[in-house]
């Protein structure tokens, strides 16, 4: 069986932390996610941008790790915002009730 990836790219301008997420956010996945916004947090901008264009799938490990990744945030006086949120994704957020836990813009 094939590993599932996940690619991370971040962009950083002085106010706002861009991530652009590729492939599967899953329990393979969700611990380099969480470093990636961990690390940001350590120093941390006014915003952080998770842009979900790229994201092909995302299980029960991947919303959990979201919302804990945005409650940190929020913790630390950040923004973390999702954009470009798939509608797959967006079905998900809503049938497990966890869409009202997530902040999600419809811009960047």
């Amino acid at each position: 069986m094939e590993r599932p990836e996940l690619s991370i790219t971040v962009q950083r301008t002085p106010d706002e932390v861009v991530i652009q997420l590729a492939g599967e956010i899953d329990v393979l996945t969700v611990t380099e996610l969480a470093a990636v916004v961990n690390e940001i947090l350590a120093e941390p901008p006014n915003r952080i941008v998770l842009d979900m264009a790229g994201v092909t799938f995302c299980d029960s490990q991947g919303l959990g790790t979201l919302v804990v990744l945005s409650r940190k945030a929020q913790h630390a006086q950040v923004v973390l915002a999702l954009v470009n949120v798939g509608d797959f994704l967006m079905r998900v957020l809503d049938i497990t009730g966890l869409r009202s836990a997530l902040m999600i813009s419809s811009n960047t």
